[in-house]
Parts: structure tokens; C-alpha cells; sequence
């Protein structure tokens, strides 16, 4: 219950990492966004996003994936947001215009698939 309005709360809204919202946005109670996804400018979002979707519109649709099924497994595993911060800045090309299977690669190599 939500002290202020007295109304039911529709839970907390989540937005994963490497998610770029658009201007003027807006993202409703209890959605939750998911990793590497895209919401379009002026964009009503009042559904659950998956990861590395790209949605638009009002109510937000998915509009396509960013990703193939098979990368977009590979960069939730690799989760290089939760890697140290030595290794993110070592491989900032990479994490900014490498491939999905490098990212996976770089994980494994140290130890951090999730």
C-alpha cells in the first residue's frame, strides 16, 4: 500500500544495466526493463521489456531484438556491468563495439559468467 496515495503499489519499476531510455520516456510502476534494452523516445512503457529489446510506441510494444536469441544468452552471461572495474576498462572497445561471442570469451577467460 502506498503511504501517500493510499493506493495498492504495483511494485518496484527495475531498469537493468545498458539500458538507453528515450526522451520523454515513460516507464509505469512495477515494469521491469530488461539488460541492453532500447526505449524509444515518448515510448508508454507498461509491460515488462525483455533484455536487448527494442520497444516504441503507446503502450510500448517490442518493435525488434538487438540481438540474436544466441548473443543476447551470451551477453547475459558475460554481464560485463558486474565485472571489476580494471578488467571493464581494459576492454571498453570491446564492451562498446565488440561482439557478443568476445564479450562471452573475455568473461570465461576470467572466471566471471553469470
Amino acid at each position: 500500500m502506498d503511504i501517500v496515495m493510499s493506493a495498492p503499489s504495483r511494485g518496484d519499476t527495475v531498469v537493468g544495466h545498458d539500458v538507453w531510455l528515450g526522451y520523454s520516456a515513460l516507464v509505469l510502476p512495477g515494469v521491469t526493463i530488461g539488460h541492453g534494452a532500447v526505449v524509444a523516445a515518448g515510448s508508454v512503457v507498461a509491460r515488462d521489456v525483455p533484455p536487448y529489446a527494442v520497444v516504441a510506441g503507446n503502450p510500448a510494444r517490442v518493435v525488434r531484438s538487438r540481438f540474436s536469441e544466441e548473443d543476447v544468452e551470451r551477453l547475459l552471461r558475460a554481464a560485463w556491468w558486474n565485472w571489476p572495474i580494471e578488467l571493464v576498462t581494459d576492454h571498453a572497445r570491446t564492451i562498446m563495439t565488440g561482439t557478443a561471442a568476445e564479450l562471452d570469451r573475455i568473461a570465461t577467460e576470467h572466471g566471471l559468467r553469470g
